[in-house]
Order: structure tokens, then C-alpha cells, then sequence
């Protein structure tokens, strides 16, 4: 096909494929946004962008072959290359600067800040004992698991996987000096640049310690889709499933949730505020409703609004739902021995944990004691980046039922991210001790 025969634009896939060369380079306008598509005189087909610089000229800049790069895909990166323009940046120094990012990425595998750390101890002084046994550390466990990721890459729950696998071979000693270099290894690594953010800073707070109480029967995240299935599917009444979906999508205490009054809600604000005579710690609670949840109550409230409680008792002996009726619904699926209703809270702390949320704002949503300002602060001070954590909670539940994607995990982790930016806790320092 000719060039002079071009009927319209945007250019059609038909069009693009069969355009031929001639004597020499041509281009033709795709449309808006200044796309063009090339033709080489030896057949040879490109897409470019023609922008004006900050200093007023115009240029090209390529945004790649064809057909390896699609006219859909051309276009989009038509549109944000003139987004640059219109926000004064420079479209060549950004891909300059992605291209540096991404070397650096590549450039700094996990294993090479262990290395660094490893020397640096061995320069300060390390006894040859203390040595020869972190260097089996790193060889026998920290860089089989971690060794071939960019250090930028790695997450909060790769580092709790590793915790939890040397906790599993009974070694909790060898588990908190893993810890330890680990929190080393990451410092290092932030104040040389090569990453922000330290993923293993939570680890001691989900650590097993010598002389635990026996937590309540609990599940973790690889056992949470099959159980999230089976909750969906239970013919159990819908007072007893929504009290159980309230249990887990709050973190709290069964004997909350049964207690709950529907004046203590506030379905239009989300929020449910637990009266002190209510609370195991005799503190009045204000807890965060995720959008799942308020759906969920409004369902309730046709059913039992007209109640004082949300889960009347049927019968005239107690004025509410049993407590031990969230039990036997787990039970009823499949899940005795394996869950209860208060080891679910065990279960969203250890998620959380895993995932990178703050460890007093995880302690706060559970409405555990905290010492010094930080016990003061997260009454209040809290709440909003409980809200955030919540909803990211009950968001990532439906996705492991649904399926959880690679790309969707990648949106969940940089939630967590932005989060943790944005609501820094007051006694944060806490944060990164090993």
C-alpha cells in the first residue's frame, strides 16, 4: 500500500502492516498527540513521538518497533510522553532516570548487600566464633532464599517465610540472630541508597518466643482461600455467618461482636464504637468498618434492626447469640481444631505483620495494651490508618478467594507502601529494632 492512499487516521492495523518503503525515510501522522509511524527506505517500521523540548524546540523520541509495539500500545505512550511535556518534565531524562532505576535493580541483588554487611562486621572487628557462624547464616538460609532478589523487590512477607521456617526447625536462637542481620543488612542497604524501606523491621513482633501461651487455633495466608470458599458456601443462618465475617473482617473479640447494639454503629460514617463495658480491657473501642462489612450490616439490619442487638438470641434465655455459635458455624465447615472465632485475630495479626503494616497500628485494631505515648496516641491518632489498613485487609481476603494475581499482588504491596508513608506511627524508632 501506498502512502497516498490513506484514507483516514487513526491508522488501521491493515494499513500499518502493508504500507511499503520508498527511496527513503517517510513518516505519517497516527493522530492526536503527535504519533507518527515510519517506514524506512529498507522496510523497517518504528513508531515516534515529536515533542517540544523545554527550551522551546521540537524533537523525536522513539517508542519502538512495529509490530512488536502495537498502535494501542503506541498511542498510550504517545499520551504520556506529551503528560511530561504538559507537566514541564523532560521525556528523555525520565527514561534516562528509569533506565538508571532499573540497572540499579539489577545491579543490587539482596546477596551483594549481604556480602557488604558481612565485610563491613569482618572490618569491625567480628570474633572469628561469631564469624563463622554468620556466614553459615548467610549461606544455609538467609541467601537461598533471598540472595537472588533485588533488594528493592524483596517483601515484608519473604522475610516472615524465612522467619517462620527457621522457627519450624526448633532453632529460636538461630531465628533471632537471622532477624538481627537482616534488620542490619536492610539499614545498610537504605543508608547506601539502594533501597527505602526495611521488610523485615515487624519481624520480632510475630516471632515465636520461649514459654508462648499456645495461641488459639489459627490460620495463615496459603490456608486462607479454601477457608474463605467454604465460608461463602456454608448454609449456616445469616446472623451466625455475618457475626462470623465480623469477627474476621474487625479482628475482634467474639464477646464483642455478639454484644454488638446497633446504636453503637454508625453505618454511614463506618464505624463502630465498642462501649468500655464491652471491652475486655474496660476502654471504650472505636473500630473501623470496611465497605465489605457495612454492606454486610445493612443486609443484617433488614433482618434484625428492629432488635436492640445485631445478634438477638432466638430463645428467651440470653438476650444475645452465644458466643461459642461463631465456633460451631467454623466447626460446621470444616475448620474445628484448625480455627476458632478468636484466633482469627491471630490470624489478621500475623497477615498484617507479614504484609508490612505498622506493628501499633496492628496493636491498636486489636486493642491490646501499648506502653508510653503510643498507648495514649492510638486512641485516636490511629484511627484513620486503621481505616486504610482495614479495608486493604478485607480487599486482599476477596482476592485470595477470587484468586490472587501477580499484578494484583503487586497493587496490594504498594497500598502497603503508600500507606506506610502516609500514617508513620509516633514511636516509630520502635519499629526498626531488631
Amino acid at each position: 500500500m501506498k502512502r497516498h492512499e490513506i484514507k483516514r487516521t487513526p491508522l488501521a492495523e491493515t494499513v500499518l502492516r502493508s504500507l511499503e518503503p520508498e527511496n527513503k525515510l517517510y513518516r505519517i501522522k497516527d493522530g492526536s498527540n503527535q504519533l507518527h509511524f515510519t517506514v524506512a527506505a529498507n522496510g523497517s517500521k518504528r513508531w515516534e513521538v515529536r515533542f517540544k523540548r523545554l527550551d522551546g524546540k521540537w524533537s523525536w523520541m522513539g517508542v519502538g518497533g512495529y509490530p512488536a509495539v502495537s498502535a494501542k500500545l503506541a498511542r498510550k505512550q504517545a499520551d504520556f510522553i506529551q503528560a511530561l511535556v504538559s507537566d514541564g518534565k523532560d521525556p528523555r531524562e525520565v527514561r534516562r532516570a528509569e533506565a538508571e532505576a532499573k540497572k540499579t535493580l539489577i545491579e543490587h541483588p539482596f546477596s551483594e548487600s549481604c556480602e557488604f554487611w558481612y565485610n563491613k562486621k569482618l572490618e569491625e572487628g567480628y570474633a572469628k566464633s561469631t564469624a563463622k557462624q554468620m556466614r553459615g547464616y548467610l549461606d544455609n538460609d538467609i541467601l537461598p532464599e533471598l540472595g537472588k532478589f533485588p533488594v528493592r523487590q524483596i517483601t515484608p512477607k519473604q522475610c516472615a517465610d524465612l522467619q517462620h521456617k527457621i522457627e519450624l526447625s526448633q532453632s529460636l536462637d538461630k531465628s533471632k540472630k537471622v532477624r538481627q542481620a537482616l534488620n542490619q543488612i536492610f539499614r545498610y542497604a537504605i543508608g547506601r541508597g539502594i533501597c527505602d524501606n526495611n521488610p523485615a523491621s515487624e519481624l520480632r513482633y510475630i516471632a515465636t518466643r520461649r514459654g508462648s501461651k499456645t495461641p488459639f487455633p489459627h490460620l495463615l495466608e496459603p490456608e486462607l482461600p479454601d477457608f474463605l470458599k467454604a465460608l461463602e458456601c456454608s448454609s449456616a443462618r445469616t446472623q451466625t455467618l455475618i457475626a462470623t465475617k465480623m469477627t474476621l473482617l474487625t479482628a475482634s473479640r467474639p464477646g464483642m461482636v455478639v454484644k454488638a447494639e446497633w446504636t453503637h454503629l454508625n453505618l454511614d460514617q463506618a464505624l463502630w464504637v465498642v462501649p468500655d463495658g464491652n471491652m475486655k480491657n474496660r476502654k471504650q473501642h472505636i473500630v473501623p468498618l470496611s465497605t465489605q462489612l457495612v454492606d454486610l450490616l445493612r443486609e443484617l439490619k433488614a433482618i434484625t434492626g428492629r432488635s436492640r442487638y445485631l445478634f438477638p438470641c432466638i430463645g428467651p434465655k440470653n438476650p444475645t447469640m452465644p458466643t461459642d455459635s461463631i465456633n460451631k458455624m467454623l466447626r460446621g465447615i470444616g475448620y474445628k481444631g484448625r480455627l476458632t472465632g478468636h484466633g482469627s485475630r491471630h490470624t489478621a495479626s500475623t497477615l498484617l505483620h507479614e504484609h508490612g503494616w505498622y506493628h501499633f497500628h496492628i496493636e491498636a485494631q486489636l486493642s491490646h495494651k501499648m506502653p508510653g505515648v503510643a498507648g495514649v496516641y492510638n486512641q485516636a491518632g490511629y484511627l484513620e490508618a486503621r481505616r486504610v489498613m482495614m479495608q486493604w485487609y478485607a480487599d486482599y481476603l476477596d482476592a485470595l478467594r477470587e484468586g490472587l494475581t501477580e499484578d494484583k499482588r503487586a497493587d496490594f504491596e504498594q497500598r502497603v507502601i503508600q500507606a506506610m508513608q502516609r500514617y508513620r506511627p509516633v514511636d516509630v524508632s520502635q519499629n526498626i529494632a531488631a
